[in-house]
């Protein structure tokens, strides 16, 4: 594979991108929100077992 067969392949993969690749399901609030909570809940178990006796 030469490299400008390999440009060529990133820069038609880079156009079907701008077509619009988003999952209609997907809610960028929900995935936003669903990961903000997850990393509040490891914050909260760290604190709990990294406690000074």
């Amino acid at each position: 594979m030469s490299l400008t067969s390999t440009a060529h392949q990133l820069v038609n993969l880079a156009a079907e991108g701008e077509q619009g690749g988003n999952h209609e399901s997907l809610s960028p609030y929900l995935t936003g929100g669903g990961a903000l909570l997850v990393l509040l809940l490891l914050l909260w178990v760290t604190t709990r077992f990294n406690r000074d006796r």
